[in-house]
């Protein structure tokens, strides 16, 4: 490992889907002296992977730890947990960012006084057709879903405006599978996996079922962190933290349902993330708690895991991405 770049308290980051361009949150509350978190914008020399800094603007809330570029590439959407609210930021000819064009703060509460008082978005989300944007709301224990103009850089809120999970889930982490008509979120409070069929048309998330994360027996503390479909469509992936290991599902190709089909140690603590490598071969578990990222590799035919014996030391990992760098 090696340094690419510096900034305050970086964690969740973006590339841009077409340019040498990398876009990440600062889990931050007073940008510029404002109740706000930041988004920096960097470019990325395609032969080395150095990072280049461009700018910062604010995220519109405090607490920023999730966001995406949008499929177009003109629009980053950010989710800031410490204040509830969601943001659209328009990317610039050169790769900066323009200050906000929208700015949604949600409302309410949940059934868990101690973290559920108030909103907390934790992550924000587009379908591939780039029309719906959906936010993991955690104090909320809803799915919010808006309606995204690519051209404005703009979300309004789709009519139905949510999709709720079970009292007190706490959804954190949401992926689309890529045929479009299934997605999941992990919620974090009860360490489980909620699978929805997906309507592309109406932007409507219908739920089919919800499993636990974790095998028969754990009764130690435990929550879980990050949710991610396999490229082929056939397993799904969530981290848990406490039992310190991958949950593995297989993918009913038909249903969208899951089956749990087992877990494997991350071979540290507290994997906040992981990544899966574009071809499916491996998996990069990031353990925040113990400095270490773990290499797996996936057998294609069951979606289980091995480790490889690779492992690389890296200060508290909590995002891991692929960007194509000297090709």
């Amino acid at each position: 490992p090696r340094l690419a770049g510096a900034a305050v308290n970086p964690s969740f980051l973006a590339l841009h889907p077409s340019r040498p361009l990398l876009y990440a949150v600062g889990e931050i509350a007073d940008f510029a002296g404002g109740d706000s978190g930041a988004v920096s914008a960097f470019s990325i020399d395609p032969a080395t992977g150095q990072l280049t800094a461009l700018n910062q603007q604010s995220s519109k809330g405090a607490g920023p730890c999730h966001l995406v570029v949008d499929a177009t590439g003109g629009s980053v959407l950010v989710a800031n947990y410490g204040s509830g609210s969601v943001a659209s930021l328009p990317i610039g000819r050169d790769g900066s960012l323009g200050e906000a064009a929208s700015a949604i703060q949600h409302t309410g509460s949940s059934v868990i006084p101690g973290r559920q008082a108030g909103p907390h978005a934790h992550s924000i989300n587009l379908d591939a057709a780039n029309r719906f944007a959906v936010a993991a709301d955690l104090g909320l224990d809803k799915m919010l879903v808006y309606r995204f103009d690519a051209k404005r850089s703009t979300l309004t809120a789709n009519d139905p405006p949510a999709t709720r999970v079970a009292p007190g889930g706490g959804p954190r982490h949401f992926a689309f599978h890529p045929s479009g008509r299934f997605a999941y979120v992990n919620n974090e409070i009860t360490s489980s996996v909620t699978a929805f069929a997906y309507n592309a048309d109406r932007g409507v998330l219908t739920e089919l079922q919800t499993l636990s994360t974790l095998p028969d027996g754990f009764d130690g503390n435990n929550s879980t962190a990050e949710v991610q479909v396999h490229p082929s469509g056939r397993f799904l992936y969530c981290s848990n933290r406490g039992h310190n290991s991958l949950a593995i599902f297989t993918i009913d190709p038909q249903t969208g349902r899951l089956t749990h089909v087992g877990n494997e140690s991350t071979g540290g603590r507290t994997p906040r993330n992981f990544g899966i490598d574009p071809t499916g071969r491996y998996i990069l578990a990031a353990n925040q708690a113990s400095d270490s990222v773990v290499v797996f590799r996936v057998n294609n035919e069951t979606g289980r895991l091995t480790p490889t014996g690779h492992t690389i030391d890296v200060p508290t990992p909590v995002c891991v991405k692929f960007a194509a760098i000297g090709s």
